[in-house]
């Protein structure tokens, strides 16, 4: 049965959320999943994403193939990078420890510039809200002129 790692939309129309599903690829693409693994709403600034990492990690050990969306949310989370680091481990490259503690030091690193994009973009919202509008200014502020003229 060929497994994949899918978004599986919700919402009403133009407000689009997912969840983040394992289907069998022959079922629709809002149908009958296996397992659940969290969920992305891209309406937010920056897009929020929920994933249980452990069980996306198992189930890519199992063979489960992520379409091209969710392989860049895997790739975010650092689902990826630790499927990586784990083989190095497996083939006897590094110790499991080291493996964690550079997982560790890439997931501070990486949670550190999300926070730091987040900051950035409330703040451009904040001085986007604080410009004054495009509005013309009224007669009377311009100053009125007696009517000769």
């Amino acid at each position: 049965m060929p497994v994949k790692i899918r978004l599986q939309r919700h919402g009403s129309k133009k407000r689009p959320f997912y969840f983040i599903v394992v289907a069998d690829a022959r079922s629709p693409r809002d149908g009958k999943f296996i397992q659940k693994l969290g969920t992305y709403n891209p309406l937010t600034v920056p897009a929020t994403i929920n994933l249980d990492r452990q069980k996306a990690l198992d189930w890519l050990h199992k063979g489960a193939l992520p379409t091209d969306t969710v392989r860049r949310i895997l790739s975010f989370k650092g689902v990826l990078y630790l499927k990586h680091l784990l083989r190095g481990v497996k083939l006897g490259l590094f110790d499991e420890a080291t493996a964690m503690e550079k997982f560790q030091k890439w997931h501070g690193e990486h949670e550190a510039q999300v926070k730091k994009r987040q900051e950035e973009a409330m703040r451009a919202r904040r001085a986007k809200r604080n410009q004054p509008s495009g509005k013309r200014p009224s007669k009377k502020a311009e100053g009125e002129t007696g009517g000769e003229g």
